[in-house]
C-alpha cells in the first residue's frame, strides 16, 4: 500500500446565513472549526496516517492551524491545498475536495452544515466523505465529537478497516434546468419567490413543492415536515415528494422546526412516495428552487425544470460500525500479556 492520505474541509462561512439572526442556532466561530480539525490531526496520527490534505480559507482556520503544527506535536505530514486562489465562494470546497481526490484521499471530513455537505459530495467521486456538523440546519452532517470522527476516517484511509464494511452510499436529489444541473442531499424546494435574495430558507409560506431523500420524525429543516407526515427513512431507496400551500388553505398543518429555535406552520396539500429514476416536473416557471434549505436557481417564466431521485449519491462513513468494527479487530487496543485472557 503506498502514502495513506486522508482530507480536512473546514467551511469558515457555515453558520453564518440569516438564520442566525431569527431563530437561536448554536455558533460554531473560526477557533472552534481550526481546533475541531486539530483535534482530527491528532486522531489521524493514533491511526498512523501518512499524510493529511487541509483546506485553505479567507476565514482565519487554516492559518490557526498552520499556527499549531508549530509546537512540535507528531502527526501526519499536513499539507494544504494552496494551489486554487481563494473566492469565498462554495468553489473554494469545490476545489479542495478536487485536489484531494486527486492526491489519492481513502476518506474526506467536512465540517459544515447541509450546504457544504452538498458541495463537497458533487466533487468527492467515489472517495467516502464523513460530514461533521458545524452549519445552521444540519440534516445530513452528524453530530460527532472530531477525535471520534478521525479515529475512524483514519482507521478507513489507512486500510486497517474495509470501507465497504462501514460506508453506505446515499440518495440525492438532481435538479436539472435548461442551463444548470444542481444535486441535492436532503431536499429540493419550490418557492413563489421571484429572486434568491438571502439564500437561506426560513419562512416556509410561499413554498408550494418539496422532495425529499429521507424524512425523519426527529430532523430539523424541511425534511421535518414530510418527517411528521410520513416518515421515510435514510435507509429507503424511495423518497418523499409534498404539495405545500398557505396554511388555512390546506388539510394539513405541520408545525415544523425548520432551523434551530424556529417552529413554523407549514400547510400540505397532499404527498406520496417519490420512486428512484422518475423525473418529476416542477412547477417552478418564474420562482426558485432551493437546495438543502438554501436559495439557488432562479427560473425565468416559461423556464422547465424537473427533480429526479437518483441511488448514486456520496458514500458515507457511518462513524458508529466503523468504531464497532474498530473494537472488533482490537485496532485501538494494546494486549500487554499476550496469551492472557483479559478478566471480567
Amino acid at each position: 500500500m503506498g502514502e495513506t492520505v486522508a482530507g480536512i474541509v473546514a467551511n469558515p462561512a457555515s453558520g453564518r446565513d440569516i438564520r442566525r439572526l431569527v431563530a437561536q442556532a448554536s455558533v460554531f466561530p473560526t477557533a472552534e472549526k481550526a481546533n475541531m480539525v486539530q483535534r482530527l490531526l491528532a486522531a489521524f496520527a493514533v491511526t498512523g496516517l501518512d499524510r493529511a490534505l487541509v483546506s485553505t480559507d479567507l476565514g482565519g482556520i487554516s492559518a490557526s492551524v498552520l499556527r499549531a503544527l508549530g509546537r512540535g506535536d507528531s502527526g501526519p505530514k499536513v499539507d494544504f491545498c494552496e494551489d486554487d486562489a481563494l473566492t469565498g465562494t462554495a468553489a473554494d470546497t469545490t476545489n479542495a475536495v478536487r485536489r484531494m481526490v486527486e492526491a489519492g484521499a481513502g476518506v474526506i471530513v467536512v465540517l459544515g452544515g447541509d450546504g457544504t455537505a452538498r458541495v463537497a459530495a458533487a466533487a468527492c467521486e467515489d472517495v467516502p466523505l464523513l460530514a461533521l456538523s458545524t452549519g445552521t440546519n444540519n440534516a445530513f452532517p452528524q453530530m460527532r465529537e472530531a477525535t471520534v470522527a478521525g479515529l475512524a476516517a483514519g482507521l478507513i484511509a489507512t486500510g486497517q478497516i474495509d470501507p465497504d464494511l462501514v460506508t453506505h452510499r446515499v440518495s440525492l436529489l438532481e435538479v436539472v434546468t435548461k442551463a444548470r444541473r444542481e444535486i441535492a442531499l436532503v431536499d429540493v424546494c419550490v418557492s413563489l419567490s421571484r429572486h434568491i435574495g438571502a439564500r437561506a430558507l426560513w419562512d416556509p409560506s410561499s413554498l408550494t413543492e418539496l422532495y425529499c431523500t429521507f424524512a425523519e420524525p426527529d430532523g430539523i429543516g424541511l425534511s421535518s415536515v414530510p418527517g411528521q407526515l410520513c416518515p421515510s427513512p435514510r435507509s429507503s431507496p424511495d423518497g418523499v415528494a409534498l404539495q405545500l400551500g398557505p396554511v388555512g388553505e390546506t388539510p394539513y398543518v405541520v408545525h415544523a422546526p425548520i432551523a434551530p429555535g424556529l417552529v413554523r406552520p407549514v400547510g400540505v396539500r397532499g404527498w406520496g412516495l417519490l420512486r428512484p429514476g422518475v423525473r418529476v416536473e416542477l412547477a417552478a416557471a418564474g420562482g426558485v428552487i432551493a437546495l438543502d434549505g438554501e436559495r439557488e436557481l432562479e427560473l425565468k417564466t416559461g423556464e422547465s425544470a424537473f427533480v429526479e431521485l437518483k441511488p448514486d449519491g456520496p458514500w458515507v462513513v457511518d462513524v458508529r460500525a466503523a468504531m464497532a468494527e474498530a473494537a472488533r479487530k482490537g485496532l485501538l487496543r494494546t494486549d500487554t500479556e499476550p496469551g492472557k485472557e483479559r478478566r471480567r
